[in-house]
């Protein structure tokens, strides 16, 4: 049995982060970047393209393939004249409403709806707004709608003239959601270098930053050190950057994020014996919830992949000694039973000290903010020695947070 992380106070796990050492750029080669190596309690430092010789052959490394979506867009409101030189809003996309699945959204024509949070809403009392611009050297007017609230965010509805699909609408009008802590503009440069390199599924509002230092010549150094690689799918939410703000952690509420795992990466794992490197948090919470996704279908082989949603709490206080491998044997039995190539479901996991980690035994991550749920994350995989890792970080110059360096972390 997992004992309840429930009270533990986010105070505990603060540390100093001067302003000066949150990366506000990239550095101007991804792989050059620092890499800090915390291997069975002991802590090092090397440079990111050497991390194919920490690794063992014959492992599997697993990346988040998810791409960042342009998912800032400005309105401006229509003054007394007539024209728009109004209040500015944001409308900023957080997940799909209709139609609900990615792919299809991003493939819409005409009008679709997402749930959004909206800026300066005060601004915005009633009517739509509308915006025109300019694409492939056609004017397209832009609409948006505002509908009913749905949790902290609006359903907003946006319609378009024209035969565009909504991705090349959002690639025309909107603009790169870089992380708030970085204090600054949206560039043009961060089109680029806020991707990872091997990005292919549209969705996120945050980039699965571990995966930043990654050049197609450390994956290739990665396949000659005879490593295997695997991609799935996570699709970041705002709540990513999200504050804890109760005392305890029960008060936060985790957001849920939408999944995809293919069954040949089951399979794999499955051949692996159900072991895996991580790249980033994104792909440990993908990870791990399959365990628990695997635990539901051997008790409920009836259930939908809707049914399969990790709750917040849910790996805890529960029995868990079913391996790994048996957890996703069973998963790949009931992705067979449904003949289902892809599953396609969501996680809310929150992973805290007191999560006993099921699949993942090693971790590339960034360094992250204090008394954040990937503290946590990070702070329960090296079973709580994440100050030794920090100090260490912040005494040897290592740049912070999404921009910042690397670590590989062997508990």
């Amino acid at each position: 049995m997992i004992s309840d992380p429930r009270h533990i106070r986010i105070s505990d796990y603060n540390y100093p982060l001067p302003d000066e050492r949150i990366a506000k750029f990239p550095i101007a080669r991804r792989d050059h970047s620092k890499l800090l190596i915390y291997r069975h309690g002991e802590v090092s430092d090397d440079v990111f393209y050497h991390l194919p010789d920490h690794l063992p052959s014959g492992a599997l490394m697993v990346f988040n393939n998810t791409k960042v979506i342009q998912a800032r867009m400005h309105f401006r409101k229509v003054n007394a004249s007539g024209e728009h030189k109004g209040a500015l809003i944001e409308v900023f996309l957080l997940e799909p409403a209709e139609p609900s699945d990615y792919e299809l959204m991003f493939q819409t024509t005409g009008h679709c709806a997402w749930y959004c949070l909206v800026g300066n809403l005060k601004k915005w009392k009633e009517g739509s707004l509308t915006r025109e611009i300019e694409i492939k050297g056609q004017k397209v007017v832009v609409s948006a709608t505002r509908g009913p609230i749905h949790g902290t965010s609006h359903r907003i509805d946006f319609s378009w003239d024209g035969d565009l699909s909504f991705a090349e609408l959002i690639d025309a009008m909107g603009e790169l959601p870089i992380p708030p802590y970085l204090n600054r503009e949206t560039q043009e440069s961060d089109k680029t270098t806020y991707q990872t390199v091997y990005s292919k599924i549209k969705g996120s509002v945050a980039a699965p930053t571990a995966g930043l230092h990654f050049t197609p010549e450390v994956l290739a150094d990665l396949d000659a050190h005879g490593i295997e690689r695997e991609e799935l799918t996570l699709h970041v939410g705002a709540g990513t950057f999200k504050p804890v703000k109760s005392e305890e952690i029960e008060g936060h509420e985790m957001h849920t994020e939408y999944i995809s795992v293919r069954r040949d990466t089951i399979r794999k794992l499955i051949a692996h014996h159900g072991q895996a490197i991580a790249v980033g948090t994104t792909s440990v919470r993908t990870l791990e919830s399959l365990y628990y996704m695997g635990l539901k279908v051997m008790q409920n082989p009836d259930l939908s992949e809707e049914q399969l949603h990790v709750s917040q709490w849910e790996p805890y206080g529960i029995s868990n000694a079913v391996t790994a491998v048996t957890a996703l044997e069973s998963l790949l039995s009931w992705m067979d039973a449904h003949d289902l190539d892809v599953l396609h479901s969501s996680t809310q996991i929150i992973i805290a000290p007191g999560y006993d980690y099921k699949i993942v035994k090693m971790l590339v991550t960034n360094f992250h903010q204090p008394q954040s749920t990937l503290l946590l994350l990070v702070s329960a995989f090296v079973k709580g020695d994440w100050h030794k890792i920090y100090d260490y970080a912040l005494a040897h110059d290592f740049r912070f947070l999404s921009y910042g360096d690397s670590s590989l972390l062997i508990p």
